[in-house]
């Protein structure tokens, strides 16, 4: 079978992409379970937290490993757009887990201001230090492929780039206890790596449940489009029926367009993908063109605007 040389750049992109993300993720999945194991052998909760952050860290790495295996898989006729949406229901029951988690350490810190632990600073300095080192590996092997500007890789690097933050906290917490062997420090430090693992299960969250509610993109600003459309194409008088939504990160679009009988029907319908293409990086819009005045309720909430622009034409 023949290939065309063009379509192979990507897929070798996206096949060191996802090479990195793998060994990222391996890394990180280790060293969350050193952290646990260590967490619990020197008593330490800041690193039990530290780990929490680290699976929050594992599972943006799997999502974006996810993503990149999905995107591959072709969409057949029963799942007509591949199965890219797994990645954000995969997001929403991660982000769910988190604040699971988030809770149950803060309840066990409340528990141990009120009662005291002995934790030992010596190993939790070690398991601190390596699980550090240990982020900025995996920070160093996803930034050296940053370059081909992945989304998902840049946002596992971010994601990592915080939980040195989290590592960092545990440090602190060893070194405070070395030095003066004041345990409360421990769950001190505890509570504010959990607030990290709160503000990214949070965004998350709020990302999941606005694409599985077939929410539009938030940047993205309906009514600028219908006046973009209407100013840029001459032929086109009116925009209504609009929907948007994204599917595992790619936005879908449908809408109605009324237009004026153009002279080339497909030159036009081209023009209308061609706008929201170059403007709104919509690939995947499905238009219907239509010559008479959309009639229903929805039509009337531009009508005005569309006649008062209708006068000014002529």
């Amino acid at each position: 079978m023949a290939h065309s040389h063009s379509h192979s750049t990507p897929q070798g992109a996206n096949d060191g992409n996802a090479r990195r993300l793998l060994l990222a993720f391996l890394i990180t999945a280790g060293f969350m379970v050193v952290e646990v194991i260590g967490g619990l052998i020197s008593g330490s909760l800041a690193l039990l937290a530290d780990a929490g952050h680290m699976l929050t860290d594992a599972a943006a790495l799997l999502f974006a490993l996810m993503a990149v295996h999905f995107a591959r898989r072709p969409p057949n006729s029963r799942h007509t757009f591949g199965w890219l949406r797994l990645t954000t229901l995969a997001a929403f029951v991660n982000a769910i887990a988190l604040v699971l988690i988030t809770v149950l350490i803060v309840w066990e810190a409340i528990m141990r201001f009120r009662h005291p632990q002995p934790v030992a600073g010596a190993t939790m300095m070690v398991i601190a230090v390596a699980g550090m080192l240990a982020n900025i590996l995996s920070f160093w092997i996803l930034h050296r492929g940053s370059e081909e500007k992945n989304l998902n890789v840049r946002a596992a690097a971010l994601h990592v780039l915080g939980d040195l933050l989290g590592s960092v906290g545990a440090i602190v917490a060893a070194i405070v206890i070395l030095t003066t062997g004041w345990t409360p420090i421990d769950p001190i430090l505890s509570v504010l790596v959990s607030c990290l693992v709160l503000r990214s299960a949070w965004a998350l969250l709020k990302e999941s449940v606005n694409e599985l509610l077939e929410g539009a993109p938030s940047s993205m600003d309906i009514a600028a489009l219908k006046r973009g459309l209407r100013r840029e194409i001459p032929e086109v008088r009116d925009v209504h029926h609009v929907h948007i939504w994204l599917v595992g990160e790619k936005p879908v679009m449908t809408l109605h367009v009324h237009v004026i009988p153009p002279h080339d029907h497909d030159g036009l319908l081209e023009r209308i993908q061609h706008y929201l293409e170059h403007h709104y990086q919509i690939a995947h819009a499905t238009i219907q063109m239509e010559y008479q005045p959309c009639s229903g309720p929805e039509c009337h909430l531009n009508e005005t605007q569309a006649e008062h622009a209708h006068h000014h034409h002529h």
